[in-house]
């Protein structure tokens, strides 16, 4: 099985650079209470960080196989949103375009 940072490097990698275009925010994924990761996007790019964001624009909170399904594309995010398998602090709204920044 893959680690939680390989699954997310594997979504750092699917970075859609032309949908980014002039964002500016953070998506932060705490996943199992144990493992937290951060996605900066910036002017077209993207950097996964490990750790804690002090000020992420959105924070995911899921399970390892919670995220290894939506990473594989076995679940799209809406759906594991609607079964209470996700949940987000923060903006939202800003979670429903993870699909537009990363080819999920």
């Amino acid at each position: 099985m893959a680690s939680t940072a390989d699954m997310l490097n594997n979504i750092e990698s699917q970075f859609n650079a032309d949908a980014a275009s002039g964002l500016d925010v953070v998506f932060q994924f705490n996943i199992d209470d144990n493992d937290t990761y951060h996605l900066i996007v910036k002017d077209s790019q993207c950097q996964l960080v490990s750790g804690e964001h002090q000020d992420p624009s959105v924070t995911l909170i899921m399970d390892e196989d919670t995220l290894k399904e939506i990473v594989s594309g076995e679940l799209n995010g809406m759906q594991a949103f609607m079964a209470g398998r996700l949940r987000t602090e923060g903006d939202m709204m800003l979670a429903t375009r993870l699909s537009d920044l990363f080819s999920l």
